[in-house]
């Protein structure tokens, strides 16, 4: 896929999605991106810059954690997510934390302005991931630290189907490479290839909880990766995509709710002590 296109995509799909991202995936999410944040120990004090911030769910634990002498700048390409953030963050009082959209390819920042740079869940999306590695290096000062999550293998998701029903109806597919940083070790050879050091990561086996079939079909199609292929599907293609994916989750139902396998990867490295 053109990666403008695919940029494209994901700042409207997202837009789209904003709106019930939070009620649909916070939970979800939580175990990685807890297991993040871990990794990356932000202290009293740093600088941190969340990547792919979404509506700003790990903007504000690094915030907690660096306190009032530190700052976190989340970046998002979805400007209603960056919205949802800012007025998220108001309401909590966070006064160290703020929202620029960004592309995660193109960081419009100083060099060497963070100690750390996070990324949960939305390296899948970036056309050249490899150059939102560089790219977090660079804004990271000489011995920073970088944390990523990212989804696991395609075949212990039982979501994942959703890709394969939305790109059946659409002329092109919807996220062609997303499962390709959750292979093997990929995730942690795109940080050794980004120069960085000290590499390490683990896979976190997890499951999603849905309540019934609406709120599992909500999560995919209308807050997840495929909202703007969704809003343009008429009635009949919905009903269509719709029960296709419930018979691709069959498995895992429980009464009238589903609790769904998935898999996440958890990198994180450091930054060269001498800048290259």
């Amino acid at each position: 896929m053109d990666a403008k296109l695919q940029r494209r995509i994901q700042r409207y799909g997202w837009d789209l999605a904003a709106t019930g991202y939070e009620s649909l995936w916070q939970a979800q999410l939580a175990e990685a991106q807890a297991a993040m944040l871990e990794l990356a120990s932000p202290a009293a004090g740093e600088r941190v810059l969340d990547i792919a911030c979404g509506t700003g769910l790990v903007s504000f634990a690094a915030a907690q954690a660096v306190g009032p002498q530190g700052d976190v700048l989340g970046t998002d390409l979805s400007q209603r997510m960056i919205d949802a953030a800012e007025r998220r963050a108001k309401d909590l009082g966070l006064s160290n934390c703020s929202f620029l959209r960004m592309d995660a390819e193109s960081l419009r920042l100083p060099d060497a302005r963070f100690d750390v740079a996070l990324c949960g869940l939305g390296l899948m999306y970036v056309p050249d991931p490899e150059q939102a590695l560089r790219e977090m290096r660079r804004v990271l000062r000489p011995g920073g630290r970088v944390s990523l999550a990212v989804w696991g293998e395609r075949r212990n998701c039982g979501w994942s189907p959703v890709f394969a029903i939305v790109d059946a109806e659409v002329a092109s597919e919807v996220c062609p490479l997303f499962f390709r940083l959750g292979q093997q070790d990929a995730l942690a050879r795109l940080c050794t290839d980004a120069a960085f050091e000290n590499v390490k990561h683990r896979r976190i086996t997890t499951t999603l909880v849905y309540a019934d079939s609406d709120e599992a079909c909500d999560a995919v199609f209308v807050a997840g990766p495929v909202a703007l292929a969704w809003s343009r599907f008429d009635d009949e293609v919905r009903a269509r995509a719709r029960a296709r994916y419930l018979e691709a989750i069959d498995p895992w139902r429980h009464d009238e709710g589903y609790r769904i396998p998935g898999e996440f990867v958890v990198a994180a490295a450091v930054a060269p002590a001498v800048a290259a």
